[in-house]
């Protein structure tokens, strides 16, 4: 089962998101754990490297949600990756 650990920053952005915002982004993180355990993505989720920083990768979680995250460390004694949240909101996150 995959961890996940947010920043400050995710978790400020998260909150500024509607309720049906948030709602969506945690419906796309059953379908992200699910291809964290297959080793394939849900094609809807469109998960690809972040073209500006190395190691970071991008979700889509609705038509204009996008989250930022990368691999952590795995933590002891827990299998499965483990996941670093770093943004979520629309399409601007990319140019903020």
């Amino acid at each position: 089962m995959p961890t996940y650990e947010p920043v400050a920053r995710f978790l400020a952005e998260f909150h500024r998101l509607s309720p049906a915002q948030q709602a969506a982004f945690l419906r796309a993180v059953s379908l992200f754990r699910e291809g964290l355990e297959s080793g394939s993505f849900h094609p809807r989720l469109r998960v690809k490297g972040y073209k500006s920083e190395s190691g970071m990768f991008e979700m889509t979680w609705a038509r204009d949600g996008r989250a930022l995250w990368r691999y952590g460390d795995p933590i002891p004694g827990k299998p499965g990756p483990h996941i670093i949240w770093l943004r979520i909101g629309t399409h601007d996150i990319f140019e903020r």
